[in-house]
């Protein structure tokens, strides 16, 4: 019993921590965007390649966002989809955000022209909500090979 109590006294500090204030403006999005930032910190290598093809950035860069930047993956992917939307580099996205951190993300959507209720505004919480239902089936290999093989097990 206390095993389990410590377990769940675990998951609520880490669900707690690895929530983000990215002050959209919406709560919806800034709910979808803390879900693609736990998926991406639960396997950021599998993130990290769906980012670069997505959005046709290295992962190199993406490595320097994470890492020199430290930036979190919820933080990457809306940044890269902030630039893509507002057709403004990342470089200038970044350097945006960097200035103006205590402000939050939503400033900086609004000094690249994305205002919240926007048409793009809208656009970039649909590709969120869409990004974390696309990925949905991904998994760590690891349970998807545990599911097959009980499956198999069964038959």
């Amino acid at each position: 019993m206390k095993k389990i109590v410590l377990v769940l006294i675990m998951l609520v500090v880490y669900s707690a921590s690895a929530q983000i204030a990215f002050n959209t403006g919406s709560v919806e999005f800034d709910a979808d965007l803390n879900e693609i930032n736990a998926r991406g910190s639960a396997d950021f290598e599998l993130f990290k390649g769906d980012l670069s093809l997505f959005f046709g950035v290295s992962e190199k860069k993406i490595d320097y966002l994470k890492g020199s930047l430290n930036m979190a993956p919820g933080e990457i992917y809306f940044a890269l989809e902030l630039s893509k939307t507002s057709q403004t580099s990342i470089d200038s996205i970044i350097s945006i955000y960097d200035n103006n951190k205590h402000k939050g993300w939503g400033y900086t959507a609004k000094k690249v022209g994305i205002k919240p209720g926007s048409v793009e505004f809208h656009q970039m919480k649909s590709n969120a909500s869409s990004h974390i239902k696309n990925n949905q089936h991904k998994g760590n290999g690891k349970e998807k090979g545990k599911k097959q093989g009980k499956a198999k097990g069964k038959h």
